[in-house]
């Protein structure tokens, strides 16, 4: 089975995310967003490039002295679970710090920005790294309120060909989708539970590959595991930072971000024994004397095409992460 990418210090999870701003209802019954309704860049460039610079800042202190507190402030909705609990288990496994810390660095980073009115706001910024210099590093950052800090929210790896070009105009902002957007294969609000009912079940939708066909095959033969029971329950997430955020793509699809959450329930036959790797043994509660359910945040990146050019969604990149442990 191909592996999902887990770029280092972020492939092993936690908790997390910032809830989305309220809206105010005006006495007209006209709904306002801290009294914005123009459409407007969500970001300067300058303000994007601040952010990565702060996000990263955080990043490379958190995971040197692998303190999930160091980049809270930085950090929500997928990207921030699984980021959040990877620094609480490597932290029980490393008291001392992490003595093999080599700062990440992101450079040659290109912004898209949506135009679009209220809040959140949100934008991508597409990187390289100094990890994986082969693939794309894409964040989302995502804004609450004109109050509130950029936090990265979505991170996914993908190879260079695999980037969709996006629509953008005269003056190089980029166009958002809505989450109910109609005009696609998938409506961005429904991937996650289209998703989710695939991997129980199967069915049309998606294109096949390493995330789809080849994850639930995977999967399927793991509940058949000698001496080990094995039982999965999946659940889209689209509150909050971790609602799916979309941009139009050139050809009128759109690349989307979402995320999922998963649960893997072990169940060990009398006489054998639950194998827990280090990091379950770091964030487990309880003993897991007979069985152990493990919690997992997943964030996917796809290719959403529009309606009426009658493709399936494919997944361009996904990362997904251990948030928790629990032992019976």
């Amino acid at each position: 089975m191909s592996k999902v990418r887990r770029p280092h210090g972020l492939s092993r999870p936690l908790a997390t995310a910032a809830a989305a701003t309220a809206l105010a209802v005006t006495v007209t019954g006209c709904v306002t967003v801290h009294g914005e309704r123009e459409i407007v860049p969500a970001a300067t460039k300058a303000e994007a490039r601040r952010a990565l610079k702060d996000f990263l800042t955080a990043y490379n202190k958190a995971d040197e002295e692998l303190d999930p507190a160091l980049d809270a402030g930085r950090i929500t909705g997928p990207l921030g679970a699984i980021n959040q609990a990877g620094l609480q288990a490597r932290r029980v496994q490393n008291p001392d710090g992490n003595k093999n810390h080599v700062p990440l660095e992101l450079t040659d980073a290109k912004y898209a920005i949506p135009k679009k009115a209220g809040w959140p706001r949100w934008f991508v910024a597409d990187t390289r790294a100094n990890r994986r210099e082969d693939m794309r590093w894409l964040l989302v950052f995502t804004k609450g309120g004109p109050d509130q800090l950029w936090e990265a929210s979505y991170l996914n790896l993908v190879a260079p060909d695999d980037v969709p070009r996006l629509k953008k105009d005269e003056d190089g902002w980029a166009e958002p989708v809505t989450a109910g957007e109609a005009a696609l294969a998938m409506a961005p609000k429904d991937l996650g539970e289209k998703y989710t009912a695939f991997l129980k079940s199967g069915g049309p939708g998606f294109e096949p590959g390493p995330h789809t066909t080849k994850w639930k095959a995977f999967r399927d033969r793991n509940t058949k595991r000698l001496g080990v029971g094995v039982q999965y329950l999946d659940y889209p997430m689209n509150e909050g930072t971790f609602a799916p955020v979309g941009l139009r793509t050139e050809d009128g699809g759109a690349m989307v971000f979402f995320s999922t959450h998963h649960y893997e329930k072990q169940t060990a036959a009398k006489g054998t024994d639950l194998k827990l790797d280090p990091d379950v043994k770091a964030l487990l509660k309880g003993d897991a004397k007979q069985a152990v359910t493990l919690e997992r945040v997943s964030n996917q990146v796809v290719v959403d095409p529009a309606e009426s050019d009658g493709g399936k969604v494919a997944f361009i990149g996904r990362i997904q992460g251990l948030t928790g442990a629990k032992g019976e």
